[in-house]
C-alpha cells in the first residue's frame, strides 16, 4: 500500500516537472518571438520604406505583440482566467470603438 502511494506521488511529481518544463519552453519561445518582432520593427523604421507603409505595419505588429503578451505572459491561456480575459478584451473593444468614433467625428 505504501509503495503504491509513493509511486503515485512520484508520478505526480514527474507530471508536474514535465508540465513546468513545457510551460518554460513556451515562455522562452514567446519571449524570443517578441524580441524578433521588436527587431523587425526597428529594421522597418530604419529602412527607407515610405511612412505610408511603415505605420500600418508597425500597428499590426504592435497588435500581434500585445496579443502574445496577454496570452502568454499574463497567463490568459490558463484555466480560470476567463473573467480577466473578458474584461481585458472588453476594454480593448471599448477603446477601439472610442477611437473609431473620434475619427468619424473629426473627419466629418
Amino acid at each position: 500500500m505504501t509503495d503504491n502511494i509513493e509511486t503515485n506521488s512520484e508520478q505526480v511529481e514527474l507530471f508536474k516537472r514535465q508540465k513546468s518544463k513545457e510551460e518554460m519552453q513556451r515562455q522562452l519561445i514567446s519571449f524570443g518571438l517578441m524580441i524578433v518582432l521588436t527587431l523587425i520593427a526597428f529594421a522597418v523604421v530604419a529602412s527607407d520604406i515610405p511612412r505610408l507603409y511603415v505605420l500600418p505595419v508597425l500597428f499590426v505588429m504592435a497588435i500581434v505583440q500585445a496579443g502574445f503578451q496577454f496570452y502568454y505572459f499574463m497567463h490568459l491561456k490558463d484555466k480560470g482566467h476567463a473573467m480577466p480575459a473578458l474584461l481585458i478584451f472588453g476594454g480593448v473593444w471599448a477603446a477601439f470603438l472610442t477611437l473609431c468614433g473620434l475619427m468619424v467625428i473629426s473627419w466629418w
